[in-house]
Formats: C-alpha cells, sequence, structure tokens
C-alpha cells in the first residue's frame, strides 16, 4: 500500500469561516472523547434499544448520547448552524451551513465489540457536492480524516493522496448480507473482500489505499453515512458513484437513498461495472 504524505499545517490551508470549521472538529472530537470513555466502562449497555429515530430506524443508546453531545455543543456555541443526524432529523438554528451527522457509524459493531466504528460529520448547504468540509474519526483507533473542497485530504494533520492504481493483490470492502445483490455477489466472488459495517470509515480506507475499493450495490445509504468521506475520497483524487458509475450527488435529506462506488479512478468504475454484468 502506497500512501502519499506531505506535512502541512491543517490551520492554514482552510477557507471556510474559521469558527465553523473548528466547530465541527469540536464536535467530532467531544463524541470520540466521550464514547472512548463509555467504551473502556460497559460497552453493553450502547446497544440498548432507547427509542425510534427520525429515519425510522431503532435508536440505540450509543447514538443518543453521542448525538445528544453534539446537539448541545452546538446549541451553546451560539454559531448559527443547523443539524442534519439520523436520530433527530433536521434541526434548524437559522444558519447557512448545515453539520451533516452520523454521530456513530458502526453501531453494530460498537455495542458487538468490535473495534471499527467512528463519528462523521459533513459541513455543507443543500447537498452533498455542497459539502464544503469533513471530518471523519475513528474511536477506537483515534484516527482523524480531515478533507476541506479544493484544499485536499489529511489523515492525522498529513496530507495524502489516494493511490491513483489499484494495488496489485486487490482487496476490496463490499457491502453484502440483506445489502447486497447479484451485482455485489458476483464481484465478491471475484476477489479478496472484507465488510466491515462502517460506511464513512471503510470509504476513508479507499482513500488511503487500504482498499482499492468499496461497493454497496443497493439504494441503501443516506447522505449522513457518506457525506465527510465522500469529500475525503474525491478530495484525495479518487471518485465517488453511484452504481451506475453516475457522479453522486443528493439533497442533505434524510429522505433519499443511494448506492455507492469509491475509488481511484472513473476506469476502474466501468471496469467493476463490466465485471457484475459478466
Amino acid at each position: 500500500m502506497l500512501i502519499t504524505f506531505i506535512i502541512v499545517p491543517v490551520l492554514h490551508f482552510l477557507t471556510m469561516d474559521a469558527k465553523i470549521k473548528l466547530l465541527a472538529r469540536q464536535t467530532v472530537d467531544k463524541i470520540y472523547r466521550k464514547i472512548k470513555r463509555e467504551y473502556k466502562i460497559d460497552i453493553h449497555k450502547f446497544g440498548t434499544n432507547v427509542g425510534i429515530g427520525a429515519d425510522g430506524t431503532p435508536t440505540k443508546y450509543i447514538d443518543d448520547i453521542a448525538e445528544k453531545i453534539a446537539l448541545s455543543f452546538i446549541k451553546k456555541s451560539k454559531i448559527p448552524v443547523n443539524i442534519l443526524s439520523e436520530e433527530a432529523g433536521f434541526v434548524d438554528f437559522g444558519g447557512k451551513y448545515t453539520f451533516v451527522l452520523d454521530p456513530i457509524d458502526g453501531t453494530r459493531n460498537a455495542y458487538r465489540g468490535i473495534p471499527f466504528f467512528g463519528v462523521s460529520l459533513g459541513v455543507g448547504k443543500k447537498y452533498l457536492e455542497d459539502i464544503e468540509y469533513g471530518v471523519v474519526r475513528n474511536i477506537p483507533t483515534g484516527d482523524l480524516f480531515i478533507a476541506e473542497k479544493n484544499n485536499g485530504a489529511f489523515l492525522n494533520n498529513q496530507r495524502f493522496a489516494i493511490p491513483e492504481i489499484p494495488s496489485n493483490d486487490v482487496l476490496v470492502s463490499i457491502a453484502l448480507g440483506i445489502n447486497a445483490d447479484d451485482l455485489a455477489i458476483d464481484l465478491a466472488k471475484k476477489g479478496k473482500i472484507r465488510s466491515l459495517g462502517a460506511a464513512s470509515l471503510e470509504m476513508c480506507m479507499v482513500a488511503v489505499g487500504a482498499f482499492d475499493y468499496y461497493i454497496v450495490s443497493k439504494e441503501y445509504l443516506r447522505i449522513t453515512d457518506i457525506a465527510a468521506s465522500t469529500l475525503v475520497i474525491r478530495e484525495a483524487g479518487g471518485v465517488v458513484t453511484n452504481i451506475s458509475g453516475e457522479n453522486l450527488d443528493m439533497k442533505i435529506s434524510l429522505d433519499e437513498r443511494t448506492s455507492v462506488i469509491a475509488c481511484c479512478n472513473n476506469e476502474l468504475v466501468k471496469n467493476l461495472i463490466s465485471l457484475g454484468k459478466n
């Protein structure tokens, strides 16, 4: 795996309002620190159902406490940014920007004790293409991915670029189980695969070259799952499309779902779609 790093002071390349970017970073950090502490004490309560979220699915204890941390912190900040989150839905604070938040990506991993889950926060206005700033943090490892539109992608404050071509020893992440269709199953038979259950982190793994591509072949993912990581991949030089190979865009809303192909270039997207048909 080849990862290209260039050390750059993070605050020097930001162009969005610094207060909003700082708030995004601090919000993710607040969630990270709280869940990290709770994880060491008692992970079993993480999976307790505490209600039904705005997306219509059960809200787990871990999602609830993570989201409440974000809502409370943002409200106290007095900085006018809205929030779109899977549990609370859209919360209008009268802001120009919206924080597109998945407070815990990989909830099932978290409450089952699988150390692969994180926080994902993208900052934009109306569409996925509008996302200007993204933060993804792997809670068990602490790894921090940050991207800003037209300014690159950073892992732990070091700039990186996606490998230009896949590895000779191709390793991929494909959503299987109930979220798989014939294309996913066909592709799974043709290579070495993983299915890790945390879309934002899996996409970031593509961005740094740990995976050669990531596919969710059914229209399953919401913008809260992928807002930040889509920007990470694109700013690292990669592409994110739907399963038809079309450049991925969607509204900042919980109403839409999408399929995803994330990889290094459009030629690979075409090859993957073609392989799935053969």
